[in-house]
């Protein structure tokens, strides 16, 4: 595998598709909050969609698809289902870009202009 700059290998097409599906996923701002909401605890589904201002029903849907990329789990609590963030490194993520682009109103205009 060939490398470029540093010591890093170039990624796998499967790694990279991955990543894309991932990124897709995220590029949902109802997704993005609600990973957002979730990275400050676990809540069930109406929490979580009061918390993001959200129809249960739509919220409900998020929370599949980020439960199928694994990017969210769930654990039952009697008759409640809590859902939490499965991996902490899509936390740190997300947090950083947020933060990145709260942070520099003028980079988060350019991002917007490419239509991202």
């Amino acid at each position: 595998m060939a490398t470029s700059g540093g010591d890093m290998a170039d990624p796998s097409v499967e790694v990279l598709t991955e990543a894309a599906a991932t990124f897709g996923l995220l590029a949902s701002p109802a997704r993005l909050q609600i990973v957002w909401a979730l990275a400050q605890g676990e809540r069930d589904v109406s929490a979580l969609a009061e918390s993001v201002g959200g129809a249960l029903p739509a919220v409900s849907q998020h929370l599949t698809k980020l439960k199928l990329a694994g990017l969210v789990r769930s654990r039952r609590e009697g008759r409640r289902v809590v859902y939490l963030i499965s991996d902490q490194d899509v936390v740190t993520m997300v947090r950083w870009l947020v933060g990145r682009l709260a942070g520099h109103g003028e980079a988060a205009e350019r991002v917007r202009g490419l239509g991202a």
